[in-house]
């Protein structure tokens, strides 16, 4: 049995499919999914296709581009962009049954067998793996519409925005889910307070004074693996042993990867040409 995990595809339907035949999974292979399924590509319904069909064998843990989405689905439509392609999934037949199945899913998944964890941006260091895992559900009650709290629909009216920043054990509410969500979704640079800064998308050089790589801080992960996506600019490289970055930029046009956690082999397969 192989457990492979795959970056982020993000409407890349075509270059999926080649990546599912090179990988040739048996009926007991595991397939990890790091978020950030639809979106930007040209083939989302494609993708959520695929992946619906791969479901009993798959885990998955939701990126900003499927919050934006589900966000999207509903109803808050004002947050759309030019560069969004989910008018086609938005306007699919199955829309609901693909909205239900991504409200099923996860912000941080955990092996406890294999020792390795997954999350689409990250696992800031303030927190320690179970404090991650139990944060991560809270969220994701909410996208079950479970959370005592704070309805589904509420989270997704409010789920935009940069504050807070920083993390404190009394926040509550929406404000509490909100930023839990910017942690495992959006995160790529923070300091040693656990403030995240949300402007620097690019490689990881030339950086805002006491912000560093959320993964160049000491983690409180202990001997755990972690994968994620959400970087493209890394490129799968992050230096740190035991933390793999796995969005390889199949969307601009590079590569899409899958991760072997058993043996840390990674295939890739070339993006394919898309029209503009």
């Amino acid at each position: 049995m192989a457990t492979w995990v795959v970056g982020d595809i993000q409407g890349c339907a075509d270059e999926f499919g080649d990546l599912l035949n090179e990988l040739d999974l048996s009926g007991s292979d595991a397939l990890w999914l790091a978020g950030d399924l639809v979106n930007r590509g040209p083939d989302s319904l494609g993708v959520m296709r695929m992946v619906q069909q791969l479901r009993c064998q798959v885990r998955c843990v939701l990126g900003n581009h499927d919050l934006h989405f589900l966000a999207a689905y509903f109803g808050n439509t004002s947050k759309l962009h030019k560069a969004d392609t989910l008018l086609t999934l938005l306007n699919d037949g199955d829309v609901d049954r693909h909205a239900d199945w991504l409200c099923q899913q996860a912000l941080l998944v955990y092996d406890k067998e294999l020792d390795w964890a997954m999350c689409h941006a990250g696992v800031p260091h303030i927190w320690t793996l179970q404090q991650a895992l139990d944060y991560a559900e809270e969220v994701a009650a909410v996208w079950r519409d479970e959370h005592p709290d704070v309805s589904r629909q509420a989270y997704f009216d409010g789920m935009y925005g940069n504050k807070p920043d920083t993390w404190d054990d009394g926040l509550k509410g929406l404000e509490r889910l909100r930023l839990i969500t910017s942690y495992f979704t959006r995160m790529r640079l923070i300091n040693d307070a656990g403030r995240l800064e949300f402007a620097h998308k690019l490689a990881p050089v030339d950086l805002p004074e006491g912000y560093l790589p959320w993964y160049k801080h000491r983690l409180q992960l202990n001997e755990t693996c972690l994968a994620f996506g959400h970087w493209a600019s890394l490129d799968g490289e992050t230096g740190v042993a035991g933390v793999f970055a796995t969005d390889t930029g199949c969307v601009y046009g590079r590569k899409l990867s899958a991760l072997c956690l058993q043996t840390k082999e990674l295939v890739s397969v070339p993006a394919r040409p898309h029209e503009a």
